[in-house]
């Protein structure tokens, strides 16, 4: 009796199983693989002639690294690690494992990546494209719009063959490092940059300095042909009538001298 039910509860188990949600079941019996996929939830199949595989319909990524691509100047990366990431429609799973039987792989944790080998070696070729259309130099400094210029060109080859099944989510740059020589040049190239800013800020000082000063100056200019214009005669006697006035009521002077023609009248005191 505890035989029959250990073998009956082996027949159900064999008979049924689950797939996890957002993940797909591919059914296969007798070799053939079933068009319709398996949705989320509990499914059953025919022991031993049947066997069902679950896939990934989440985004999944690709782990790129030590990637050695030649820039535009013809020079080498020495290191480049780049993450893909990429998901396939859930209705066209079973499409895709059909006619890539031998790209699905394996994750640790027990499901398949629908057409991941394909999805890698693209994304490779992809890569080195794109960096050959940048110099070495400037790689390090357009590191996101290298991403998106690579997760376009991987979309686009992919839709090439299979459109609207793959949809490429984003493609991060995780780490460049040029060769050794391309670093030095380009610390110099950074170090000249600097020193050519520093020089154009002391150029603009220089220039704002010399400005302030012709700016004082023509208002010193202009300050001093207003005071010219209005020292007329009339002012000039006016004034001298006025210190003239204050020398008599300080009372210390015997005398003042009026010299004839001048335009300016000089007070001379005489003493006691």
């Amino acid at each position: 009796m505890t035989v029959g039910l250990v073998i009956a509860t082996g027949v159900v188990m064999s008979t049924a199983g689950t797939i996890q949600t957002g993940n797909v079941g591919i059914r296969t019996t007798l070799g053939v693989i079933s068009a319709e996929e398996i949705g989320p939830g509990v499914y059953f199949k025919w022991p031993l002639i049947s066997s069902v595989h679950e896939f990934s319909a989440k985004d999944i990524v690709i782990d790129m690294s030590d990637l050695t691509p030649k820039a535009k100047d013809n020079l080498s990366l020495r290191d480049m690690d780049v993450s893909i990431y990429y998901r396939t429609s859930p209705g066209s799973i079973s499409e895709l494992s059909a006619k890539y039987a031998s790209q699905s792989a394996r994750h640790t944790d027990g499901y398949f990546m629908p057409a991941y080998e394909l999805v890698w070696r693209i994304a490779r070729n992809a890569c080195y494209e794109e960096i050959a259309k940048l110099d070495s130099l400037v790689i390090h400094t357009q590191r996101e719009q290298l991403g998106v210029a690579i997760a376009k060109k991987l979309q686009e080859e992919l839709d090439r063959n299979d459109p609207g099944v793959f949809v490429v989510s984003r493609a991060v740059i995780r780490s460049v490092q040029t060769d050794p020589s391309i670093e030095q040049s380009i610390q110099q190239a950074v170090a000249n940059q600097k020193k050519l800013e520093a020089m154009q800020v002391q150029t603009e000082i220089a220039k704002r300095e010399a400005d302030i000063k012709v700016t004082e100056a023509r208002g010193i200019a202009e300050s001093n042909q207003i005071i010219a214009g209005s020292l007329t005669r009339e002012y000039l006697q006016h004034e001298a009538n006025l210190a003239l006035l204050k020398f008599a009521e300080k009372g210390n002077s015997n005398t003042i001298v009026v010299p004839s023609g001048m335009s300016v009248t000089p007070l001379i005191n005489t003493g006691k």
